[in-house]
């Protein structure tokens, strides 16, 4: 009788997967060394919290954008939802303030329980578009991108709201205060990526979405309510779009048609950068911080040492994602 051949597996180098994973984190200290060896200015304490600063927006976005792309979604509306959601925040504060219903700590605080709510409300929206409605996340959220734009360049006839000075002097410190020599929005990204990491690596809703991105059809077979989880990583995203945009708002306490303009972009990069698959299934919190900051960093480089024009930036960002997901070619 002959012998069963059996198949040989796949040949590859020992440590590869451990050290792919490791990629992003060696990618950011590379390009740390770079910058500091190119401008000295880039290696000051003041310069690399400026940077954090201005990776909080997109990596606060990122966590949530984690879940949907894990889960097998995509949301290409999230910069379109926060210039809508500034304008609503902005609207209100500024109709509290002229009517006096509330002092200025009481307006800001109405103003931010309206973006939660919106987002929440507009990210639970995507979800059941894309399972009650069974159109592909691509075409649902393209859709509300165009929606969600209009809507903002409506309200503000084209031009820009402008948020009440009394509420911005009481709101602004949410953005240029620190903590500990932290500032704020740095704290707040920490925290949600902490809280994003537990929820996706040590919750039964993470394992979920995790299983739903690797097999939907298993996923339902293993009576896991499918439908469901897939709304509530679009209502997740919806509401770090809403957290971004609080912290936002008080920068330049306005919002235009072009406030959040290339958002997605970013924050899609920031994901597949740091190592989770467009396909779905795998995904890590940490390594969406990481290519967030990496971005956020090469934006920077740019800025400090004008290697290329500084209109280029979403360009290098394209041909970052176009590289990764060609690196991420077969894999789940």
């Amino acid at each position: 009788m002959q012998p069963t051949p059996t198949t040989k597996a796949p040949f590859t180098l020992p440590g590869l997967e451990r050290f792919r994973g490791y990629g992003p984190v060696v990618a950011l200290v590379l390009l740390c060394i770079a910058g500091g060896l190119l401008n000295p200015d880039f290696a000051t304490v003041e310069n690399l919290m400026n940077v954090l600063t201005r990776t909080a927006f997109i990596g606060i976005i990122a966590v949530g954008m984690t879940f949907v792309i894990v889960s097998g979604g995509i949301d290409l509306s999230v910069g379109s939802m926060a210039a809508l959601i500034a304008g609503a925040m902005i609207m209100l504060m500024n109709a509290a303030a002229g009517a006096q219903w509330a002092g200025p700590v009481a307006t800001v605080l109405l103003g931010c329980a309206l973006a939660l709510l919106m987002g929440g409300v507009l990210g639970g929206a995507h979800g059941l578009l894309v399972t009650r409605g069974r159109i592909e996340p691509f075409i649902a959220t393209l859709g509300t991108l165009g929606i969600f734009r209009a809507t903002l360049t409506y309200l503000s006839d084209g031009g820009a709201l402008t948020l009440d000075s009394t509420v911005s002097d009481v709101y602004s410190p949410v953005y240029y205060q620190s903590v500990l020599g932290v500032p704020i929005p740095v704290l707040v990204f920490l925290l949600v990526a902490v809280g994003g990491a537990v929820i996706l690596n040590r919750t039964a809703f993470g394992q979920h979405v995790q299983a739903i991105g690797s097999n939907e059809q298993v996923a339902n077979y293993a009576a896991i309510r499918v439908d469901k989880i897939k709304v509530l990583t679009y209502l997740l995203l919806g509401v770090c779009v809403a957290i971004a945009t609080i912290l936002y708002v008080p920068r330049l306490g306005s919002a235009t048609p072009t406030t959040g303009i290339l958002w997605e972009l970013e924050a899609i990069a920031a994901v597949v950068v740091g190592g989770t698959s467009l396909k779905g299934g795998s995904g890590r919190i940490m390594g969406t911080v990481i290519g967030a900051i990496l971005l956020s960093v090469i934006g920077n480089i740019v800025n400090l040492t004008s290697i290329i024009s500084v209109h280029l930036n979403a360009a290098v960002q394209g041909v970052v994602i176009i590289t990764v997901a060609y690196l991420q070619r077969g894999r789940r």
